[in-house]
């Protein structure tokens, strides 16, 4: 049976039927597998809502099947590089806890604690592991965890302290090259992943001073005790651990690289194998228990299985503290598999929906009204903290809100870098701050903080999206007396 659709109102109409499904999808999927929903389920409604996408594009706009494939193969062409580098990234998060460099990282930091500034120095502290590590959710179920008791015992509301502890943990997640939320944000839009992160320095320094002034104000209004869980903290860590001011080599040489804008996945590579040369020459214990869980004996061949374990498996070091565990387990390249999953079925979707004209079909009214840059920023800052509420995945957010406005971007000719960054701005921000997404959920079981609570203090999360408009702005009126 032939159907014709005629009109741009309807074609945007039945464009929103496979956003529709996806959307009751995946919350179908949140709530019944919670944040564990990007393991599969996620993936498997993103792939229901491409096939949706098919299905309706042959049947009433008559688009042919080879566009579908060429776009997917585009699409996931595209994000190559990208997948390299979140196997890297992984092989790198193996590698600096194996070798002890992100142990004697928090062994340092935390001895800057003090009761006045104590709000400062988590969310500084947080601030540093995160990038150090690349991953919010791992700060915050670790580092994250032990300062809440250390703020409890201060006086410290749980809603304050774990504001801070939030704020700190996203700076990193947020600027961080090992991040996966960075470099997906940097490569779905074609921008070099240094260049997406100096671009970021706009809207994310001003962000993140205005948070920590508000948070040495608010230490100054609570008294302070004896912080004795971190020096439990520390001397778990250093009994295991060989901490040295030597193992810090590693990420300054890495950041001499970065600042010599080395392509990343060099950057990344060379990184990992000077952590693994650390490992061998600080760590030779902690290489020999990991590696004697899987072979038998000792010396170099146990040393050797432990690092290529640690590369590549998820591996963890039992220090007889629940906590410092969960801080020295890393995922390896096994651990981004799940990522890039996801991020290959959000490609086929988005392929679908561009190969079948629905995208165009959805911003065709507000492409028309996007004609200045901060206007666009402000779109696309609304529709990925809007996204977040609404797929409840940060993931799909950014993977969503860039497939909706990269022509939009194109078309008016605006710089790809002011797209990522407004991706991470919005959806990468602003993902903890929905109760029923999956960020939002695992930040408040991990605290025991409802969301709701430490929402009002999540400065710098909910400070960044007005900043990247502001920025925008200000950038453009710039620019415009300048000419």
């Amino acid at each position: 049976m032939h159907i014709e659709v005629k009109g741009e109102r309807a074609k945007g109409i039945i464009s929103l039927i496979p956003v529709t499904v996806l959307t009751a999808l995946l919350a179908f999927n949140i709530n019944i597998f919670g944040s564990d929903a990007i393991l599969g389920a996620s993936q498997v409604a993103l792939l229901v809502g491409a096939g949706l996408c098919v299905w309706l594009s042959m049947w009433l706009f008559k688009t042919k099947w080879t566009a579908f494939e060429d776009a997917i193969k585009g699409n996931i062409g595209n994000i190559t590089t990208a997948i390299v580098i979140l196997l890297l990234i992984g092989a790198i998060s193996g590698t600096w806890n194996a070798s002890g460099i992100v142990p004697t990282f928090i062994c340092y930091g935390i001895k800057i604690i003090s009761p006045k500034f104590f709000l400062l120095t988590a969310c500084i502290l947080c601030a540093i592991v995160s990038v150090m590590i690349g991953s919010s959710w791992t700060t915050i179920a670790t580092i994250g965890v032990a300062l809440m008791g250390i703020g409890k015992a201060e006086g410290f509301s749980d809603g304050l302290i774990a504001g801070a502890i939030i704020s700190g943990a996203y700076f990193g997640d947020k600027i961080s090259p090992l991040s996966d939320t960075t470099v997906m944000a940097s490569s779905v839009c074609g921008v070099p992943l240094f260049a997406h992160i100096k671009n970021l320095m706009r809207s994310t320094v001003p962000s993140m001073i205005i948070a920590l002034i508000a948070f040495t104000v608010l230490g100054f209004t609570n008294g302070g005790g004896s912080p004795e869980g971190v020096d439990t903290y520390e001397t778990v860590l250093r009994s295991k651990f060989n901490i040295t001011p030597w193992l810090l080599a590693v990420p300054v040489l890495t950041g001499i690289m970065i600042a010599k804008r080395m392509p990343s996945i060099i950057v990344l590579g060379l990184s990992a194998i000077l952590a693994a040369v650390a490992a061998f020459i600080f760590q030779g214990d902690i290489l020999s228990e990991i590696g004697s869980k899987v072979a038998d004996g000792s010396g170099n061949k146990v040393m050797l299985t432990g690092l290529i374990e640690s590369v590549y498996n998820t591996v963890g070091v039992s220090t007889g503290n629940t906590e410092v565990d969960a801080l020295v387990t890393s995922r390896g390249m096994t651990g981004m598999l799940n990522t890039v999953y996801l991020i290959i079925c959000a490609m086929c979707f988005g392929g679908c929906m561009r190969a079948g004209g629905m995208i165009e079909a959805l911003t065709a009214s507000l492409t028309r009204r996007l004609r200045r840059r901060w206007t666009a920023v402000a779109a696309t800052v609304a529709t990925g903290t809007s996204l977040n509420g609404i797929v409840s995945d940060q993931y799909l957010a950014i993977l969503l809100t860039s497939n909706i406005f990269k022509d939009v971007y194109d078309k008016h000719g605006f710089d790809p870098k002011m797209l990522s960054r407004s991706l991470e701005d919005s959806a990468t921000v602003t993902s903890p701050l929905f109760p029923w997404s999956s960020c939002g959920m695992t930040q408040a079981t991990i605290l025991s903080v409802p969301t709701l609570a430490y929402l009002p203090f999540c400065f710098f999360n909910y400070i960044s999206p007005f900043m990247s408009i502001i920025v925008s702005a200000i950038t453009f009126k710039k620019k415009k007396k300048d000419n």
